[in-house]
């Protein structure tokens, strides 16, 4: 008898047991940011869906280390998800490289219609990977900020240029003639302000939330690429959620992607306002000089083939940008 009731508790503790997941995020965003806010939100979504099943633990502001350490760690099972930019994204896949080509998009509308193409190519890259892409997001516009005035090719290849460690595109600008300095992005501030690094590649608000922009006051106003990432977790983590959480718990992920990529232009456009208030030198390039590095740029995309990201990725989204200019759909400028 006593067997049996023993037996019985423990069945009926069973449920009460796994009723709780905590699923481990982290991220560089810094608490109090739109990004920490959105992912809060949908953590918040993740446990009304699950009937309080799962609960999301959020590590900001770059506490669990850097973007390729964050990958790492949820390799090991220590770290579950992540809200990730690129540079730790295409540790696993440079899949999603496609959609940030120098020099390629014009516009955020123009790149929505591009990531469409390329989401079902990218979700299979990742998911073969280990990991699952719940979305994908935009920080904005990337930008070169230095610490001196300068902003044409001559001029850069004369800077310290960051660019993440472990990151192909290390090559592709020493070979083009840059002195790229590989550096995990957390030490970025410490790199700009021992003269490490006089130049790095950055979207304004990643500039405003991080103060980089004190120690490199100058910001070139051509667009260089639009900064991406994905809201990424685990296969090992996902496989355990019932189809029909895991359709919820999409759809929550979803929602916040839409909303940082809708985030990205005002955000940014505000970042650069705050900053010029600051002191923020913003420096215009006229159309000779971005079609100057347009045709520098351009020409090196062969060199990019599956060094920078997929050979077939890259035909497809230059694909996508071809058929949606040819749908007469761009932006007015504004972005």
């Amino acid at each position: 008898m006593t067997f049996r009731l023993l037996a019985l508790a423990l069945l009926l503790a069973a449920p009460s047991a796994l009723a709780k997941t905590k699923v481990k995020m982290a991220t560089m965003a810094p608490k109090g940011s739109v990004y920490h806010r959105i992912m809060k939100e949908m953590g918040e979504a993740w446990k009304e869906a699950s009937n309080g099943e799962i609960r999301l633990k959020l590590y900001a502001g770059g506490v669990a280390g850097d973007d390729k350490s964050v990958v790492t760690k949820m390799r090991l099972g220590t770290l579950h998800a992540g809200l990730l930019t690129s540079g730790g994204v295409s540790t696993i896949d440079t899949a999603i490289h496609a959609l940030q080509l120098p020099m390629a998009y014009d516009s955020f509308r123009e790149l929505d219609f591009v990531l469409t193409k390329l989401r079902p190519d990218m979700d299979a890259a990742y998911a073969a990977k280990g990991f699952i892409a719940l979305d994908y997001i935009y920080g904005g516009w990337v930008r070169f900020f230095a610490k001196e005035a300068g902003c044409m090719p001559d001029d850069l290849s004369k800077r310290k240029l960051f660019v993440f460690a472990g990151s192909p595109v290390e090559k592709l600008w020493k070979d083009a003639g840059f002195n790229a300095i590989p550096l995990p992005s957390t030490e970025i501030s410490t790199g700009l302000q021992s003269g490490l690094i006089t130049a790095l590649p950055t979207t304004p608000q990643a500039a405003m939330l991080m103060q980089w922009q004190k120690h490199a006051p100058y910001m070139c106003s051509p667009k260089w690429a639009p900064l991406t990432g994905a809201i990424l977790i685990s296969k090992t983590t996902w496989d355990g959620f019932e189809p029909a959480l895991q359709a919820k718990l999409r759809a929550s992920a979803r929602k916040a992607g839409a909303q940082l990529r809708a985030n990205a232009m005002p955000a940014e456009e505000d970042s650069i306002k705050e900053m010029a208030a600051r002191g923020l030198n913003v420096i215009d390039v006229d159309k000779a000089g971005v079609k100057t590095w347009k045709d520098r740029v351009s020409a090196t995309y062969p060199k990019m083939r599956d060094t920078y990201a997929p050979g077939a990725l890259i035909d497809k989204a230059l694909a996508a940008r071809a058929e949606f200019r040819n749908l007469g759909n761009l932006m007015d400028g504004k972005e």
